[in-house]
C-alpha cells in the first residue's frame, strides 16, 4: 500500500511513526520526515511524472494533456510551490538569509522558513 500524506480527517499533514522490514520483521519507531512528494495528491503526482517523460517540454506537456501553455505553467507552477519551490519561495528563503547574515533575526526565528 502507497502511504498517504494528508489525515483523512482533517486533512493535516501526517508523520511516519514506524517503519517495518517486511523480510526478518524488525520494526522502528520513531518520527520519521516523510518526503515532501508524499503530500502531492496522485494528479500532481502523475503530472510531474509526465513532465519528466517529456524532460520538461511544456509544449508536449500541451499536446499530451489537451491544456493550454498557460495552464501547463500555472499547474506546474502550483505545484512547485506545494513543494517549497516556486520562484515565490526562493525569494522569501533567499530574504530570509540575508535578514540573517545582517542580524536582523536569529537563526531560531529564521529556521522555520528555511
Amino acid at each position: 500500500m502507497e502511504a498517504i500524506g494528508k489525515c483523512p480527517v482533517c486533512s493535516s499533514r501526517l508523520k511516519a511513526t514506524k517503519l517495518k522490514c517486511d523480510n526478518c520483521g524488525i520494526e522502528i519507531s520513531g518520527d520519521f520526515e516523510m518526503s515532501k512528494f508524499t503530500y502531492l495528491e496522485k494528479n500532481e503526482l502523475k503530472f510531474i511524472e509526465l513532465f519528466l517523460v517529456n524532460q520538461g517540454n511544456i509544449k508536449l506537456m500541451e499536446k499530451e494533456l489537451g491544456i493550454s501553455y498557460p495552464t501547463v505553467k500555472k499547474y506546474l507552477e502550483q505545484i512547485l510551490e506545494k513543494l517549497g519551490l516556486s520562484a515565490k519561495e526562493n525569494n522569501k528563503r533567499r530574504e530570509i538569509l540575508e535578514k540573517l547574515a545582517r542580524g536582523e533575526i536569529s537563526a531560531d526565528e529564521a529556521e522555520p522558513f528555511l
